[in-house]
């Protein structure tokens, strides 16, 4: 498939650049039946079931972006991606020139990190002990933002930009279709008898970066860390077993989902691993039954995932109505 299949006119009207005043205050767009329904993200509670699992992506999103200066004195933007290990990261660098190996980077109150070279769109940064990072993104950094809002990160963010279960430091971009939901959801939907697990998936840099190959089995997708709980395995199982529906939250519970069952033995889901699971039409589901998740931009890679779990045909009438 082309790139240009997976394009579509979004008017710049229509990407909301700040969260309604609360919570959960969304309109949804229910695709279960023949054609789209217009609802409210309040009434997820009655398109669920008693026994249905609910799979919440729990990572956090770091304060990743971090400002400096280069040797010559040139400014410079650095969003730390993930830990290498060795005091090693892999991060995306903006600057008017690209620095080169073994130059140093002075970044937030004055901390030194070194570039060690460049792997395709990421560098890799040796800035120490991880513990010391994370404190300067703590002490110094801004939330990342997706691009497409067009503006720096601002006080409701802080808290906005993060799920009411984030628990795992480590993304450096929201799982947004969790950014719905509140306490009171939750338990109304614990109430109603859905069961809910988490998995960890973090959110990394290359959910960001557009795609630049107009085949796009020549994409190659940045690498992200998962983690699935004993608790959450043995839930998935359950739930296979009792013939109930299992929700995905977002795409990257999804992925942590289905790569896990790629990597795993028999039926198990795999416990951790780093993936570059790859999900374009024709793709086969092993785990996730339904998927609550956000409307995504033209020719990204998450539309060419959702295309592919709801059907290309469907998914692009139903873009086109949420557009009309």
């Amino acid at each position: 498939m082309l790139l240009s299949d997976f394009d579509y006119e979004l008017p710049d009207a229509l990407i909301a650049r700040h969260p309604p005043a609360q919570r959960g205050a969304s309109r949804l767009l229910d695709l279960r039946g023949m054609a789209p329904r217009d609802t409210q993200f309040a009434e997820l509670p009655e398109l669920m079931g008693a026994g249905d699992l609910l799979v919440l992506n729990d990572t956090r999103v770091l304060k990743a972006r971090l400002f400096g200066r280069k040797p010559s004195g040139g400014r410079v933007e650095v969003v730390f991606e993930r830990p290498l290990g060795n005091g090693e990261w892999a991060a995306l660098l903006r600057a008017s020139h690209a620095p080169r190996p073994g130059s140093t980077l002075e970044l937030g109150d004055g901390v030194a990190v070194e570039v060690v070279g460049r792997e395709g769109d990421l560098f890799r940064l040796r800035a120490g002990d991880d513990a010391a990072m994370l404190a300067l993104m703590e002490r110094c950094g801004e939330l990342p933002l997706p691009p497409y809002l067009e503006r720096a990160a601002e006080a409701e963010d802080e808290q906005r930009y993060q799920t009411v279960y984030a628990r795992a430091p480590g993304a450096v971009a929201a799982p947004t279709a969790g950014l719905h939901f509140d306490q009171a959801m939750l338990e109304v939907l614990r109430a109603r008898g859905v069961e809910i697990a988490s998995v960890t998936l973090h959110v990394g840099a290359g959910t960001f970066q557009p795609v630049r190959v107009d085949d796009i089995a020549q994409h190659v997708m940045h690498p992200e860390r998962y983690w699935i709980p004993p608790a959450t395995r043995a839930a998935v199982a359950a739930a296979r077993d009792r013939g109930a529906r299992i929700c995905a939250v977002g795409t990257t519970s999804l992925r942590a989902l289905e790569a896990a069952a790629q990597e795993g033995r028999a039926a198990e889901l795999a416990e951790a691993g780093d993936t570059r699971l790859f999900i374009t039409p024709g793709y086969r589901f092993r785990v996730v039954d339904r998927l609550l998740t956000n409307f995504h931009l033209p020719r990204s890679t998450l539309l060419m995932l959702v295309q592919a779990f709801g059907g290309v045909e469907r998914l692009r009438a139903a873009y086109g109505h949420a557009v009309a």
